[in-house]
């Protein structure tokens, strides 16, 4: 019986959190475009059809339209579907690690971090499209980073303005000898996310992001897709360096001190 019940309270986690990042798709969709995310029902960016609330179901109603819009048979990009899968995948993870109560709500802690998550797919998904990343989404991470002063205590205040500095003075300094080799608006997000996560979670952050993002580099240089005086977005590399830094960033600083 408790199991049962554990197995409702997740799915039920899990569409929560698809439906806050199904919104979110249309922020990803609609920002770009200057166009309201908040007025305008959802519809067909081909044939204009208004969708139906049962064509709204996160992940569900993809599924029973197999990707496609069900008057013109446009694909709906798989992206979305992947998004919302995302979503409810985070805020599981969010109420597992930073724990819940018996009702299945997150803590506040484990909301903070889902909201960050959140910001940094918004801000990842963004940039890939338009290689610009919006000053508005460093701005709520800075919010969540006050928050967190608190909520995070672990990571004190010291940490937190060194982390502030750490990856992104570099950033700013490499950007100004080499021009275009950093973006503003990544050199701002690592600014507060320094500030949200601390000194050594943003190191590593930083870290990964630059493997992954020099291993894309490296394939698309080597596939010919791209030439040396191409640029990429670099933001979805940051921001996954970031998330996996989230839940596992001080681990991977303190295996790594150990091995000196």
């Amino acid at each position: 019986m408790l199991v049962a019940i554990e197995i409702i309270i997740k799915v039920i986690q899990f569409f929560f959190g698809a439906c806050i990042f199904s919104f979110l798709n249309v922020v990803i969709d609609r920002l770009p475009r200057q166009e309201s995310v908040v007025r305008g029902r959802s519809h067909c960016t081909k044939c204009g059809r208004e969708l139906t609330a049962l064509e709204l179901v996160p992940c569900i109603s993809y599924i029973c339209l197999g990707g496609k819009c069900k008057t013109c048979g446009v694909k709906i990009p798989p992206r979305d579907f992947i998004v919302e899968i995302i979503g409810g995948a985070a805020f599981i993870g969010c109420g597992t690690y930073f724990g819940c109560g018996n009702s299945g709500i997150i803590s506040l802690r484990g909301a903070v971090i889902f909201a960050y998550l959140g910001i940094l797919l918004v801000v990842a998904l963004i940039d890939q499209d338009t290689q610009m990343i919006y000053d508005r989404f460093h701005v709520m991470v800075l919010a969540l980073a006050i928050a967190a002063i608190w909520l995070f205590p672990e990571h004190g205040v010291r940490s937190r303005l060194l982390g502030t500095v750490v990856i992104a003075v570099p950033m700013l300094v490499i950007s100004l000898l080499i021009p275009g080799a950093f973006g503003g608006g990544d050199i701002k997000l690592m600014a507060v996310s320094g500030l949200f996560l601390g000194a050594a979670p943003t190191v590593c952050a930083m870290f990964i992001g630059l493997v992954t993002g020099g291993g894309y580099g490296a394939y698309m240089l080597i596939s010919k897709k791209l030439d040396r005086k191409d640029h990429f977005a670099f933001g979805p590399f940051l921001a996954f360096g970031l998330a996996v830094a989230v839940f596992a960033g001080d681990r991977i600083a303190e295996w790594y001190l150990g091995m000196l």
